[in-house]
């Protein structure tokens, strides 16, 4: 992963030797094109490494695209990738890092909602627009009093992937009237994403008139759950549910099948790798999550960028969010090209870019791409996947509303 990553990023690296546009943006002179900067931020190693290379791909694919189609003229794209390593810190410096980049037009990232809450303000004090293929706090648009009054904290911050509170609903919902579930175990990593999907998966199963059977927490980086197994076990739960990423979830499950308790681990995203799958082994057999969007493999639309991102070489799990990511990097790709004529790029552009991303509307390789007054997606679409013969299975999709 790391040489994979030296590879990917290659463009970022060698920015500084290719020569700068001059003062007036025009490229045409001199017969070159304008070098505009796509930033992508994300764990490239270490914790959800697999998920955040995946991003990475997305972006590189979509700006491979508009090179050679020439979407913009006059304008030649790089992706310069910052690893956040899924630490809000590293989040928070990589956006100064952006910032500070003139070439830098746009940003597609992070993974992480907890990595977002560090850098929306960064990206807002700046006017630097912010895309996120898979955060799904609602607090990150919606404020933190989102449940009760909506208000939208940074006008530079969109996502490309539906919230927590659908998302939550969904997976309670599928729990409680699908698998006929009735006691639930609830854990969570204590992170943003993590126990904020928790809650909102508990609210709904006890609506719908379950159980809860117990109530614990991990923290990210544990592996060894022997405890949580036995409370679990002897708590007579007929399902655990975990609010986290794959890293902890994948040893998670194994324990608990090891120890005796043959129940589904159901998660959300951030469970949704083959990483999951190929870590924990038979452990994970009738397993479940839920993730944003429609299976990109079943897309029509996603067919030549699946194929392009296998015949590349570029590691990662492109299923997880690399159709997203390729949609997000598309709608700043042609915010660009409504602000940016013939390489020339005006002043205030990234203010420019942030109100042409507003009115985005197209139909994106992973669906319809629009942003409400909040800067989510309107494309409400959610999946629930389960583990069958080794491979995510698609079982139910459709809205939620509620």
């Amino acid at each position: 992963m790391v040489i994979l990553t030296a590879v990917l990023t290659t463009g970022a690296l060698t920015l500084t030797a290719c020569g700068s546009r001059d003062d007036s943006g025009d490229s045409k002179d001199s017969g070159k094109k304008t070098e505009i900067i796509i930033g992508v931020d994300a764990p490239l190693t270490g914790q959800n490494s697999a998920t955040g290379l995946g991003i990475q791909g997305g972006v590189q694919i979509a700006v491979d695209d508009a090179n050679k189609n020439n979407t913009v003229p006059g304008v030649t794209f790089k992706v310069k990738a910052l690893d956040d390593k899924a630490i809000p810190a590293s989040g928070q410096a990589n956006a100064t890092q952006f910032v500070q980049d003139d070439k830098v037009l746009g940003v597609v990232g992070p993974l992480n909602s907890g990595v977002a809450t560090q850098m929306q303000q960064v990206f807002a004090t700046a006017g630097l627009v912010e895309i996120s293929p898979s955060n799904t706090a609602p607090e990150l648009t919606q404020g933190k009093n989102w449940q009760t009054s909506k208000s939208r904290p940074f006008k530079t911050y969109f996502r490309t992937a539906t919230t927590d509170a659908l998302q939550g609903g969904f997976a309670a919902d599928y729990a409680y009237n699908t698998l006929k579930k009735r006691k639930v175990y609830v854990v969570d990593d204590k992170q943003t994403y993590g126990a904020g999907l928790a809650k909102l998966f508990k609210a709904g199963f006890t609506k719908a008139g379950g159980k809860l059977a117990g109530e614990d927490h991990v923290n990210t980086g544990d592996t060894d759950f022997n405890a949580l197994v036995t409370k679990i076990k002897n708590s007579k739960a007929d399902l655990v549910y975990y609010g986290g990423q794959y890293d902890e979830s994948e040893k998670l499950t194994k324990q608990l099948k090891d120890g005796g308790v043959k129940v589904p681990l159901f998660g959300g995203d951030g469970m949704f790798s083959d990483t999951y799958i190929q870590t924990a082994g038979d452990a994970s057999k009738g397993d479940l999550v839920t993730s944003v969007g429609q299976p990109v493999d079943s897309l029509p639309s996603a067919a030549d960028f699946i194929k392009k991102y296998k015949a590349s070489g570029l590691k990662g799990d492109y299923g997880t969010y690399g159709g997203y990511s390729y949609d997000a990097a598309t709608a700043i790709i042609k915010a660009i090209g409504n602000v940016v004529k013939d390489g020339k790029i005006p002043d205030g552009a990234r203010a420019k870019i942030v109100d042409e991303v507003q009115k985005t509307k197209f139909d994106g390789i992973a669906g319809p791409v629009s942003f409400d007054e909040y800067g989510d997606t309107t494309n409400k679409q959610l999946t629930v996947y389960q583990v069958v013969d080794g491979k995510w299975k698609a079982v139910k999709s459709g809205t939620f509303t509620g």
